[in-house]
């Protein structure tokens, strides 16, 4: 029975992994429904995007209150955890404090983790309050009802209890702070726990020890269903995201290759495409469902930070009208859970549902409320690009569904007719000369 706390550790530190894996695979899955696109290119350009907005957090600090609050969370967050190495250790193998062997160098870690500590704890409290008393509107839009809005609350109090956690714990180890070497904060909560036997301290500093390492355990494996997965998908994101300018829109190959047919005179459209090239139409023009899409903009769906950033510039948004571009991922990440969940349901194959993202998810209304603007693009702080979806789902509504507004319809009937967006004789065209 000597061991029995070493493997009860072992179990659920076992467990707990095994489960996150078990999540990262499906996520892995779901993201792996899309269509595939080469993003292998500029590699140096990719690298400098990624450490520059997704491990600089580069973006983030053009908005600069939230900015400097989000680095001091995200920061300090991280490097404290790099004590969970030691907790690990000392879990498994049964020992205390293992790293303290280092002297001065340990405990300038552990007063640097705890002055971290207390800015975190500081810094997510600001943003409870900016979130719930000062009640920024982009926190309150309609599309953060419910688990939307809580879950970035649960997060907030998940920070706060684990970096209290971590204070008391060591507040409460008595050898620790009779050692003195690195209880820079700690040892202003010592005097509060100092009046208890020995052996109360111990089973209070094993107590916040157990509950510190437990709610990290729950912390990663929750991050599956939370908007808080950017913490890992940022790096992918920002890596693979797209590299041209923003008003470059991609071309249909199908519909380029009319089009060039049509402009070249000496083209021959019977002749057979370049070796590699498919021939024929694609089995659909744009996208109506997320297995439509291709990988990145899955990819997108399940980075998204649900922050608002995208949505409090849009202009579109801004002018009452439908469209959200927070909400836009948002929904295809519903979506896109919704498939996964059916392929789980049904032995790995994707049974109908009758189901799609267009109208069920997302209204017509919405996307043609879009002015193409890239504002959405430009202010999110990890490289999602709502708009890519958006012209998609455009794309399938004008070539599938011959569904344009009407406005847009007779601009494109003037322009097969006429050879220009307005309705007159083509003799008249070139009347404009002569004014």
């Amino acid at each position: 029975m000597e061991y029995i706390d070493n493997i009860i550790f072992a179990i659920l530190l076992f467990a707990g992994i095994a489960f996150f894996v078990r999540n990262v695979k499906k996520l892995k899955r779901n993201i792996d429904l899309g269509k595939d696109i080469d993003r292998s290119d500029r590699k140096k350009e990719r690298w400098n995007n990624m450490f520059r907005i997704a491990l600089g957090q580069g973006k983030m600090t053009r908005r600069p209150v939230s900015g400097l609050l989000h680095i001091i969370v995200y920061v300090g967050f991280v490097i404290i955890n790099i004590e969970v190495l030691e907790i690990i250790i000392d879990g498994l193998f049964g020992t205390h404090r293992v790293l303290s062997f280092m002297g001065g160098f340990y405990g300038f870690l552990i007063g640097t983790f705890e002055v971290l500590a207390v800015l975190v704890l500081v810094s997510v409290i600001v943003f409870w309050i900016r979130r719930m008393v000062l009640r920024i509107p982009r926190f309150w839009n309609k599309e953060m009802k419910g688990f939307p809005k809580n879950d970035g609350l649960y997060i907030l109090y998940f920070e706060m209890v684990l970096m209290t956690l971590f204070l008391f714990m060591n507040a409460t180890d008595h050898q620790f702070q009779l050692a003195k070497n690195g209880n820079v904060i700690s040892q202003y909560l010592y005097p509060f726990v100092l009046e208890n036997p020995p052996i109360v301290l111990h089973y209070m500093e094993r107590t916040f020890w157990w509950l510190h390492i437990g709610g990290i355990l729950i912390f990663l494996n929750y991050l599956y269903y939370s908007k808080h997965l950017h913490i890992l998908l940022a790096f992918p994101n920002t890596f693979f995201a797209n590299l041209n300018p923003k008003g470059q829109f991609t071309n249909d190959a199908t519909v380029m290759k009319e089009v060039k047919l049509m402009m070249d005179p000496d083209a021959d459209p019977f002749a057979a495409p370049p070796e590699g090239e498919d021939e024929g139409e694609p089995e659909k023009f744009g996208a109506s469902d997320v297995t439509d899409l291709n990988w990145v903009q899955l990819l997108n769906a399940y980075t998204c930070t649900e922050c608002g950033r995208c949505t409090s510039s849009c202009p579109a948004n801004l002018t009452g009208k439908e469209l959200s571009p927070r909400a836009i991922m948002m929904k295809t990440r519903d979506r896109l859970e919704e498939v996964g969940k059916n392929i789980d349901a049904n032995g790995g194959e994707f049974k109908d549902d009758g189901k799609q993202l267009l109208n069920d998810y997302i209204t017509p209304e919405e996307l043609w409320a879009c002015t193409s603007c890239n504002a959405c693009v430009e202010e999110c702080p990890v490289s999602i690009d709502p708009l890519s979806i958006i012209m998609d789902m455009r794309r399938y509504l004008v070539m599938e569904q011959s569904a344009a507004p009407q406005e847009l319809n007779m601009m494109m009937t003037n322009i097969e007719n006429n050879g220009a967006p307005w309705q007159y004789n083509q003799m008249d065209r070139l009347n404009w000369k002569d004014e």
